[in-house]
């Protein structure tokens, strides 16, 4: 089939048209509907497709951390057991607002006990915090070094929580008094502070 027959062809006569002619028609025409059909609704379907897909991984992510976090769940209810009773136990060591008085005594009779003089014992007004309160005590005690590491020793052993801050340590008289005398007596100075446990009436 040549060029002169190719410009005889008439659409209105296709029927008639040689067999060539009639193939390659039915071939550009595949290809127009499939560019069509790929433009107007494949390529979307792949697109909603690779989206779909994304979820699907994402799901999964999801799934799987659940799964973890669902294995581990008893392990976690006996974890949140042990804090909760771990937090009782340190509650239990928080004086109700009755009991501070005898601590306060108690801190006092664990410095005389180890042989500490004392210049200053000034409470101060009570810090609240979120469930409990923090008092402040004021302190200077004179005595060697080793009864203050025993009176520290001994707040740390009392039954309620008792912290000490601010510790500073001096000479009395300072440097011209005799290297003998002062050697054996010093003066500390310190912030004791002992907590209470506030009841819900008093956090509100």
């Amino acid at each position: 089939m040549d060029l002169n027959q190719l410009n005889e062809l008439d659409l209105s006569t296709i029927g008639d048209w040689p067999l060539p002619a009639k193939a390659a028609v039915i071939a550009v025409g595949c290809l127009l509907l499939g560019v069509a059909a790929y433009h107007f609704d494949i390529k979307n379907q792949l697109m909603l497709l690779e989206t779909t897909e994304r979820q699907e991984q994402q799901l999964r992510a999801d799934f799987e951390k659940k799964q973890r976090k669902a294995a581990n769940l008893a392990g976690y209810r006996q974890q949140l057991a042990e804090m909760e009773e771990s937090f009782g136990a340190m509650l239990r060591q928080l004086p109700n607002k009755t009991e501070v008085a005898s601590l306060l005594i108690d801190v006092s009779q664990t410095g005389l006990a180890n042989g500490l003089e004392f210049e200053r014992f000034e409470p101060e007004g009570e810090n609240q915090r979120d469930f409990y309160a923090e008092l402040p005590i004021r302190i200077r005690v004179n005595g060697s070094y080793h009864e203050f590491g025993r009176f520290i020793s001994g707040l740390a052993a009392l039954p309620r929580i008792v912290t000490i801050h601010d510790i500073e340590i001096e000479q009395p008289g300072g440097r011209d008094r005799d290297v003998a005398e002062a050697g054996r007596k010093l003066s500390l100075d310190a912030i004791v502070k002992t907590y209470r446990y506030l009841d819900e009436g008093a956090v509100q």
